[in-house]
């Protein structure tokens, strides 16, 4: 199993609302080897939020179809914006990292 976080800033206030929009329904539920997905929002920092969005998949195989998958690419557009709206996105920056499970423990309770 493999554990790809995308580690992503954004502006001061906007990580709460933003974190269901990576685990509403979309073409990942659908995906063969995707496990699950996870929003956790850093704490205690001033400066900016931010997120890290971790993605369990089977193994890089399965992630890298969904990177080229065209429900990947509808889920990472941005909105249509009006004429003459200029559109300020909240996202800083990101960052991917990628884990290889090596050892898991769970609660036998």
């Amino acid at each position: 199993m493999i554990v790809v976080t995308n580690r992503i800033k954004v502006k001061k206030g906007m990580a709460a609302a933003l974190a269901p929009r990576f685990t509403r329904p979309s073409g990942l539920d659908s995906m063969d080897g995707f496990i699950r997905v996870e929003v956790l929002l850093t704490q205690n920092i001033e400066e900016h939020d931010e997120m890290n969005v971790n993605m369990y998949w089977e193994d890089m195989k399965h992630f890298e179809a969904w990177r080229n998958s065209d429900d990947f690419k509808e889920s990472h557009k941005r909105p249509a914006q009006q004429e003459g709206e200029a559109q300020e996105s909240p996202m800083l920056g990101s960052e991917i990292i990628t884990y290889e499970v090596a050892s898991v423990k769970e609660s036998t309770r």
